[in-house]
């Protein structure tokens, strides 16, 4: 039996976040999260519950059982919810610059006012909202890569903006949960994460029962397209070790 891997996208991008990613051993899905790559977000009150249901309902529509679920940075906020409300549907987990701890004081009254700035019409400009997420050397030496997510952060709309602020905001912890499964567990990190760092991988990692901790040299907090081939290399490789029927 092969296997499916789900990789969900980080915050304010969308599926194309993995695009430069080579061949890997599963069935790939890179769905979009509501509101984001043009797909409906709907009428709710901000909440990742919205996009973890809306993970299982694709894979519902697909007939598929059970997945490896992955995310980057907000995509793993809710792969955890996934975990959470859904364990059975989880076969195994990547959990690439994001954490598992809630967000702090700080943290959420700073959501608060770019969730508020968005609503008024006055977002950051996508540039400088990727600028801080990727590493000096990544702005240095693959502009690509720098120009590619400004792109793709552009084309995300103010009111999804706001809305996945409030809702990432709203997230509780879940280490209890990652604690407590016994599903193989990746842990990927740029080691120059400014948001997600190394500290909170490593976090992870340890809570885990089952777990692989890669930290990437000279990216940050986009590894996908800030270091697709390590990205890839290492996530395969992980594939390979631990699910039988990989392709």
């Amino acid at each position: 039996m092969g296997v499916t891997l789900v990789l969900l996208h980080a915050f304010p991008l969308d599926h194309r976040l993995f695009e430069e990613l080579g061949r890997l051993p599963a069935d790939v899905l890179t769905p979009d999260l509501p509101g984001f790559g043009g797909r409906e977000l709907g009428r709710s009150d901000p909440d990742l519950d919205l996009f973890a249901d809306s993970v299982i309902a694709d894979l519902d529509a697909a007939g598929i059982e059970r997945a490896v679920i992955g995310g980057v940075s907000m995509g793993g906020y809710v792969a955890l919810n996934i975990l959470a409300r859904y364990p059975s549907r989880v076969r195994g987990l990547v959990l690439a610059d994001t954490r598992a701890s809630a967000d702090p004081v700080a943290a959420r009254e700073n959501r608060a006012k770019m969730a508020a700035a968005a609503d008024a019409g006055d977002a950051p400009s996508p540039m400088d909202l990727i600028h801080p997420l990727v590493s000096d050397f990544t702005r240095a030496e693959n502009v690509a890569a720098l120009t590619r997510l400004a792109q793709i952060a552009a084309d995300q709309p103010a009111s999804t903006i706001a809305w996945a602020q409030r809702a990432m905001a709203a997230r509780p912890a879940r280490l209890t949960e990652l604690a407590a499964s016994q599903i193989p567990v990746l842990v990927l990190v740029g080691e120059c994460d400014a948001v997600t760092g190394p500290e909170f991988a490593q976090q992870m990692a340890d809570a885990a029962a089952e777990s692989r901790l890669v930290v990437l040299p000279d990216v940050g907090h986009l590894t996908p397209l800030e270091d697709p081939a390590g990205f890839t290399t290492e996530l395969a490789q992980w594939l390979e070790d631990n699910f039988e029927g990989v392709s």
